[in-house]
């Protein structure tokens, strides 16, 4: 009989890889239950669960860095099957998260990868969300995975060394976003420094990147994002110019001058977006508006451009003026970093 994906969780958490060491990768191989064969691309880890083989990631000349001592990274068990689209792929994800949340508590760290996966790996087109209950000397990790969702068995240090170095200042250094809790098991979890975007090409590139996986993304991860994004502006101030609201869907909300009309850049009222609604109930707060849908729906780039054009247009001069709100922040229980933005925090 196959183990549930709890049960499976179960057994991961409680397994021991011997150091990761290529006898202790084995010998929890053999304690799972599961077959080894040799093959010229590495191991086949054969599970007999239907979403297919577990894969083993080995140490190589671009993780030696990384690792003390380990010979393998990870060990990768496929866990469901959808179809290619993202609300497909989001569905499986949030269905495989909810048990895994009633087995096993609320994760320690949450979040988005984005272009930059860990060990420079880059992930599936729809999203890149991903939990991780830790612990030591393993975490277990829900990955999005190339055809499902897929749960992660890996030592600690090597994929948090990784994260750590990665925080060297350059633009697009870090992708993504990163949650963590106030919880025991994140005693001693560091946080690298962020990035800055120094120009408004790089603006616009990340908030397209951000913007077009988001509803799949918080839909996989069963949160939201509420943002609010400040303008430092010419004559003093920094008021709000806008609202970005994502749960299962993407909304934006434009507070634009009264002397202003964003109308041309893109945006439109609660008759042309009545979804919005649902966000903002009242009509005229924010008056300007855009529904931008579901997974997959989000046209980022388009996104991206418009929310630059209106920043600027309005009196924005640089990417360092352009603030997300603090309390973007927080995301349920979660304390989050966006450092896929490059934008400051305030």
């Amino acid at each position: 009989m196959v183990d549930s994906v709890a049960e499976l969780a179960g057994r991961l958490t409680g397994a021991d890889a011997g150091g990761w060491t290529p006898e202790g990768v084995r010998a929890l191989v053999a304690g799972l239950g599961w077959t080894w064969t040799d093959a010229a691309s590495g191991p086949v880890i054969g599970t007999g669960r239907a979403a297919g083989d577990a894969r083993l990631r080995p140490v190589g000349a671009m993780e030696e860095r990384y690792a003390e001592g380990e010979a393998y990274l990870e060990l990768a068990v496929p866990v469901g099957l959808a179809e290619p689209d993202a609300g497909s792929q989001a569905a499986a994800f949030r269905a495989v998260r909810d048990e895994l949340t009633a087995a096993l508590g609320a994760a320690s760290i949450m979040g988005v990868y984005g272009s930059l996966g860990p060990f420079y790996d880059s992930g599936p087109l729809w999203g890149t969300p991903f939990l991780r209950w830790r612990d030591r000397p393993n975490t277990l990790e829900l990955r999005a995975g190339k055809a499902g969702p897929e749960l992660i068995l890996q030592p600690t240090d090597p994929v948090e060394n990784w994260f750590w170095r990665q925080g060297i200042g350059e633009e697009h250094s870090i992708t993504g976003f990163f949650g963590s809790r106030n919880d025991p098991s994140n005693g001693g979890l560091g946080f690298p420094g962020g990035w800055d975007a120094r120009s408004w090409e790089t603006v616009t590139g990340a908030l397209a990147d951000f913007l077009g996986m988001l509803p799949a993304e918080t839909t996989a991860l069963g949160t939201s994002v509420s943002m609010p994004v400040y303008g430092q502006l010419p004559e003093g101030g920094a008021p709000i110019l806008f609202d970005v609201s994502c749960r299962d869907r993407l909304s934006l909300g434009c507070f634009a001058p009264d002397d202003f009309d964003p109308s041309a850049l893109g945006w439109g009222t609660v008759g042309k977006h009545p979804g919005t609604r649902k966000v903002w109930p009242d009509d005229d707060d924010p008056q300007w508006r855009i529904d931008a849908g579901g997974p997959g729906e989000p046209s980022g780039r388009a996104l991206a451009e418009t929310l630059v054009a209106t920043a600027r247009a309005v009196g924005v001069r640089t990417p360092a003026d352009l603030i997300v709100g603090g309390e973007a922040s927080y995301m349920d229980a979660y304390h989050v970093r966006f450092y896929g933005l490059g934008l400051k925090t305030g």
